[in-house]
């Protein structure tokens, strides 16, 4: 990301579900994301009460698991798109399926594969002790989320117990691709900021390169989820492919 943020406008993070619409699939969507100007992959694992996503990320999440998909499987996603490319990837999960796994054992098998760290929708970070624990152990980031609703205490919280970047949410609600990112965005960075926030990028409702563009005027970071995912569910791996490079032609200074 700092690099990107040197060469670049900023950096963008793209999301795929792993196991949509099959593992090997989702594999290389990924890699074809970070081959065509993608700078941070965020590996979604499927949940059955996805809280958060819209319905293009709630209909891959739900074939995914349909096909069989399960937590163990992640890993190796990981460690094959690792292998591949040379981009950091984070998972994004609800909190529930890395209680059920064990979240030490989470964070080792994380490190085997390769990841960078975990990004934690549904945790905050006054009830995430035994993750910053685990991550402080094994040098994992850890991605907290701060939201227009967030207080100040929040916001500050989320940037002290945060580690890579925060997350900032740009609207109020479920994902997915909106005509105009909301302009609750900016006042959620220039909070983060006032709290101190290192690195910040902002997600949901990004779906064009004009959007990319805007977003990186004042944050670090655009995180890209459902473009992407309808993107590979309509036109497979090469529309993957072309959607991110049309996307990441945002951050290109000019």
């Amino acid at each position: 990301m700092d690099t990107a943020n040197a060469e670049r406008a900023g950096a963008v993070v793209g999301y795929l579900p792993a196991g949509f619409p099959d593992l090997r699939t989702s594999v290389d969507a990924a890699v074809a994301l970070a081959e065509n100007g993608v700078d941070v992959i965020e590996l979604g694992l499927p949940y059955s009460d996805p809280v958060m996503d819209g319905p293009v990320i709630q209909r891959a999440a739900e074939e995914s698991l349909a096909n069989g998909f399960r937590v163990a499987q992640v890993f190796d996603a990981v460690d094959q798109i690792t292998n591949r490319v040379d981009v950091p990837v984070l998972v994004m999960t609800y909190w529930n399926p890395v209680l059920r796994y064990g979240v030490d054992r989470f964070a080792d098998d994380l490190v085997s594969a390769g990841a960078s760290g975990l990004i934690t929708p549904d945790l905050i970070p006054d009830e995430g002790r035994a993750w910053v624990d685990a991550s402080e152990r094994t040098g994992l980031d850890r991605v907290f989320l701060a939201a227009p609703s967030s207080t100040d205490a929040r916001m500050e919280q989320a940037v002290h117990s945060s580690r890579g970047f925060v997350y900032a949410v740009s609207t109020m609600g479920v994902t997915g691709a909106r005509v105009g990112v909301d302009t609750a965005a900016r006042t959620v960075v220039s909070r983060l900021r006032d709290a101190g926030v290192e690195r910040t990028c902002v997600g949901l409702g990004i779906s064009t390169a004009d959007q990319v563009r805007e977003v990186l005027e004042y944050a670090d970071g655009a995180i890209i989820g459902s473009a992407f995912v309808r993107a590979l569910a309509d036109l497979g791996v090469q529309g993957v492919a072309d959607r991110a490079a049309d996307l990441t032609s945002g951050a290109v200074r000019g």
